[in-house]
């Protein structure tokens, strides 16, 4: 599992004392729908942007053929950040969720259907939760390419919880429609 450089590090807030853990966050972006690096970079720093989440590492971005979407879809762009944070996993829910309504996300009934923006949280620290509202680690983000392949480029070491090293699922996984984007650069100011 990706760890923070010293994951017995705690913030403390200090007005009460209560301590919060630093956990490390890896999360997914993607657009296929309008100005589509515009958007991933805006939503890089509206999460940059947030209280107490530290963005360490923004990866390349990716165009990808969308993945068991309604035809006619268009190709995302894709990337993934690394952060630190303290805060919890439902806050980081509702973080992503109100960047995704800043960029006119619109929710279908129709599974991934195209969007202007996707912030998907994939894994926070040792977390786990199984709810509809927040599902960590991710549950199916170890089978796709488009998200293990930018976070390889960031940490090629880490490894997915309970399923195993990130390098060893890209190797399973059909990369075939990710293509690297060079000419396409996410900045973290």
């Amino acid at each position: 599992m990706t760890e923070s450089p010293n994951p017995n590090m705690v913030d403390t807030d200090s007005l009460t004392g209560e301590m919060h853990p630093i956990r490390r966050v890896v999360v997914a972006l993607g657009s296929n729908l309008g100005e589509r690096l515009a958007t991933l970079q805006g939503a890089v720093e509206a999460l940059a942007d947030t209280p107490d989440f530290f963005v360490t590492g923004v990866s390349p971005v990716y165009e990808t053929e969308p993945v068991d979407s309604p035809d006619g879809s268009g190709p995302y762009l894709n990337a993934v950040l690394l952060a630190d944070t303290t805060l919890p996993a439902a806050r980081l829910m509702e973080r992503a969720l109100a960047v995704e309504d800043a960029f006119e996300r619109e929710r279908s009934e129709v599974r991934n259907a195209p969007r202007t923006l996707d912030v998907d949280l994939i894994v926070v620290g040792d977390r786990r939760s199984n709810e509809d509202f927040l599902r960590l680690p991710h549950p199916r983000a170890h089978e796709r390419a488009f998200v293990l392949q930018p976070w390889h480029d960031l940490e090629p070491d880490a490894v997915f919880p309970e399923r195993g090293p990130i390098a060893d699922l890209l190797e399973s996984a059909d990369a075939s429609g990710v293509k690297k984007r060079e000419d396409l650069l996410l900045e973290v100011e």
